[in-house]
């Protein structure tokens, strides 16, 4: 198991989140004095209350599944530099565009290999288990990390509420597709609506979070509001945002990028510095929002958590099965 030294930096002392709200406040509404010139569209995005009221705290308790002994992310570095291709190609996109996202009323229906669909609503989900702080390396494909406090639960709970069968080997996450709500999908160049997937051990991993949350508060819309996935060891596209259904399925699901291009996108996508993508190197990461003379690190095997899930691939071709 990965545990390391305990770090003494609090998450409150990352980044106030007092004084990120105020200068988030600030910065809207000149954007909007900006936008109002350009059209409606922009400040209808920059103004709305989800992007600039206080986010609702989530009681949380420590998790021993936590990785210690890192310095976490700032927030306005998590929230401002994000993959979230409904909302924009650009990484400051999702922040700019993500207001129109209304995460009330919100469910997820569950299909496919169970003993009876259901529907749950996101508000039922919040109180399924008690929330944990779970702090996780996260890194994306394109080279670069982050080291996020997250708040959530382990995905298997969640699992077990919906009773699937023996049969179902994998499980399917479709993100929402609403065009009235997401209002930049056309320069992205994706099938829409955008769909991950695991396999089931995977999926059953106490790593594997269903999550609500970051820093104590809701997740924002940028992040994947109102509940998404997180997969440690595995790149970020893997953790399916703003999720509304969820599949039980026999055979391996068709999933978003490993459709548009295999042969840089495979289905398991495990953090492996020893697997390029064909385009660049994925031996050294770029830590975001560290100080420069620490920005630059080696990629770790499974993102560094390779003693707890290593063995979820025994005898398995990591270069065929990337």
């Amino acid at each position: 198991m990965l545990i390391e030294q305990k770090s003494d930096i609090s998450s409150s002392e990352i980044t106030p989140r007092r004084d990120y709200m105020n200068r988030r406040v600030f910065m809207a509404a000149a954007a909007a004095g900006v936008a109002a010139a350009a059209g409606g569209r922009a400040l209808c995005s920059v103004m709305s209350p989800n992007r600039v009221q206080a986010a609702e705290k989530l009681a949380t308790v420590k998790s021993p599944l936590s990785t210690t002994g890192l310095a976490l992310t700032p927030f306005e570095d998590i929230t401002h530099y994000n993959n979230f291709y409904e909302f924009g190609v650009n990484k400051d996109d999702p922040a700019k565009y993500s207001g129109s996202l209304r995460t009330r009323p919100w469910s997820i229906k569950v299909e496919g290999l169970v003993s009876k669909k259901k529907t749950f609503d996101i508000d039922d989900l919040l109180k399924l288990r008690p929330m944990e702080e779970r702090v996780y390396r996260f890194r994306c494909v394109e080279a670069w990390s982050m080291v996020i406090p997250w708040a959530g639960y382990s995905l298997s709970e969640f699992i077990k509420a919906c009773d699937p069968l023996g049969s179902a080997k994998y499980i399917e996450f479709t993100s929402l597709d609403d065009p009235k709500q997401e209002p930049l999908p056309w320069n992205a160049g994706i099938q829409w609506p955008y769909t991950e997937g695991l396999r089931m051990d995977e999926a059953m991993h106490p790593l594997t979070l269903l999550t609500f949350g970051l820093y104590g508060e809701v997740l924002p819309n940028q992040d994947g509001a109102p509940v998404r996935v997180v997969v440690p060891w595995k790149y970020g596209f893997k953790s399916a945002k703003s999720i509304v259904k969820v599949k039980f399925v026999k055979d391996q699901p068709s999933t978003t990028w490993n459709m548009m291009a295999p042969n840089e996108y495979g289905f398991y996508s495990n953090v492996n510095p020893n697997h390029d993508h064909p385009r660049w190197s994925q031996k050294r990461e770029r830590v975001i929002g560290a100080p420069i003379w620490k920005q630059l690190q080696p990629t770790l095997m499974f993102n560094g958590y390779g003693d707890q899930v290593a063995s979820l691939y025994a005898g398995m071709n990591l270069n065929k099965y990337y």
